[in-house]
């Protein structure tokens, strides 16, 4: 291990190719991760220790930085941030030095840097099927946002994609030959890892409905009928969370819901169904079982009362 001559913020750019080139995180990835270490940067500068070095940064520090996130306000709620933004903060921070580790570079170990302990209930949120066929029920299709956001509803549960690579979708992506079978499409999720997805019937259909309204040139799949036209029209992710939470509230669902939330729903409807965890794996794009194993509680009440009610001696 060797000392730096340079500063903590002169590595940030190093860092964030680092995190393009060995890493392989996506363009939003990325992004997110420039947002969250620039939080930290700005403290480093408040507090005039913007010429700290790698070898310099110590627990106090740690301390102080955390102290200093957990008397931040949301901006959009007004309210402290919530622990697991919190957390966020540090995950970007540990992997600064994990990147000090990897380049040989003295600094702290990231197993230092400790997270918030997050209390409460952990489970993850669901729709049955019923709410499920309310949501996709609730957009009036006599018009083309009608028609476009019940494609996207349709397309987030039959595939289960991420919000980020929903709104990457390209028109030419989906090529319609006929509606009795599904479609196979490659997306890029994670970590540029290629994998198949799948639009069923059902979604083809809807997807027909609204590609025959569009007289645009515009390549993205899903796109805003407001705004400048010169300008690409592709959808936000905030566009896409807002236009689920319209549609929960006009089903009258009684969860907080979001993109996520239809992502779950995917994956819980596959293993309610009986589908290998592996395969409901891949279909999501976990580069670890362990993150997939997250929805096996759900379904371990079902097995419980299958087994109750089918095994011979359960009786």
């Amino acid at each position: 291990m060797k000392q730096s001559n340079k500063s903590i913020i002169e590595h940030i750019p190093e860092f964030l190719e680092y995190l393009d080139i060995e890493k392989g995180l996506s363009h939003n990835s990325q992004e997110t991760y420039t947002r969250l270490i620039n939080k930290f940067i700005q403290w480093l500068k408040d507090n005039k220790i913007d010429s700290l070095k790698p070898h310099e940064f110590n627990a106090n520090h740690i301390w102080d930085y955390r102290v200093f996130l957990s008397r931040q306000y949301n901006k959009s709620t007004h309210k402290p941030l919530k622990k697991c933004s919190i957390n966020y903060y540090l995950i970007s921070l540990r992997n600064l030095l994990n990147y000090f580790t990897d380049r040989d570079i003295l600094s702290l170990p990231s197993e230092k840097i400790k997270l918030v302990k997050e209390k409460g209930d952990k489970s993850i949120k669901f729709l049955g099927l019923k709410q499920i066929e309310k949501l996709l029920s609730s957009p009036d299709i006599s018009n083309n946002i009608g028609l476009r956001d019940k494609s996207i509803l349709e397309v987030l549960f039959s595939t289960g994609l991420r919000v980020a690579e929903l709104v990457s979708l390209n028109r030419n992506q989906i090529k319609i030959e006929g509606l009795d079978n599904e479609l196979e499409i490659s997306i890029i999720g994670k970590g540029g890892k290629i994998r198949p997805v799948y639009l069923s019937s059902r979604t083809l259909k809807s997807l027909k409905d609204y590609l025959e309204t569009r007289k645009d040139k515009d390549k993205a799949l899903f796109i805003n009928y407001k705004g400048p036209k010169s300008a690409s029209r592709r959808l936000t992710t905030r566009s896409i969370e807002n236009i689920v939470k319209k549609y929960i509230l006009k089903a009258g669902i009684s969860v907080q819901a979001s993109p996520h939330t239809l992502r779950h729903s995917f994956a819980t409807d596959l293993l309610m169904q009986g589908v290998d965890l592996r395969i409901v794996q891949e279909f999501l794009g976990h580069q670890n079982i362990a993150t997939t194993q997250i929805y096996t509680h759900i379904t371990s009440k079902k097995l419980k009362d299958v087994h109750k009610k089918f095994h011979s001696f359960g009786k």
